[in-house]
């Protein structure tokens, strides 16, 4: 439904870019080696892959690009298969959808800067809100699975409102 050869043209034309290319099957072996030769061949330290949704092939992009020695976050994808090919059934509105699609990845891949992931301690400890019976419970869960478990309470006791029962059914148990 979309004429890729002119959405390659058109993105050409656009300031900034350095290359474009028609790719069947960008998310294959095939498809990466290709844009790994053209990393290497034409210099470029931003893509834009205009193809599938990024639900489904970001992340195999970004490998593709940081297996080619770049920064896995100056990728960016415009998803013309969902937004325009699948969803359209005139050819010349999907080709201008995608071009428009694609044109604003390349405008917002021009203005990312790189990134690294941030690495945080996790400390493995559990936090109850609410001393009733319920949280009580729930500590006392966590803490026979190994977790150190700090329980916060607004009130001065605990028990919630089991506490201010007489008796408890159906054993006639004293609640406290």
């Amino acid at each position: 439904m979309v004429d890729v050869k002119r959405v390659v043209e058109t993105v050409r034309k656009i300031p900034g870019v350095v290359h474009a290319e028609d790719l069947q099957y960008s998310c294959s072996d095939l498809g990466q080696g290709a844009i790994k030769k053209a990393i290497k061949d034409h210099v470029l330290d931003r893509i834009v892959v205009s193809s599938c949704s990024p639900r489904m092939h970001e992340v195999t992009f970004q490998k593709c690009i940081e297996s080619a020695g770049q920064n896995r976050y100056m990728c960016e994808m415009g998803n013309i298969r969902e937004q325009c090919a699948w969803v359209h059934t005139n050819r010349d509105e999907a080709t201008k959808k995608a071009e428009q699609l694609t044109a604003m990845a390349v405008c917002k891949v021009a203005r990312l800067e790189p990134l690294e992931p941030l690495k945080s301690p996790v400390e493995k400890r559990a936090l109850v809100i609410g001393g009733g019976i319920s949280g009580i419970q729930a500590a006392l869960d966590l803490s026979q699975a190994g977790y150190p478990v700090t329980i916060v309470e607004k009130l001065p006791t605990i028990g919630g409102r089991m506490a201010q029962l007489e008796k408890t059914f159906p054993t006639l148990d004293c609640s406290a």
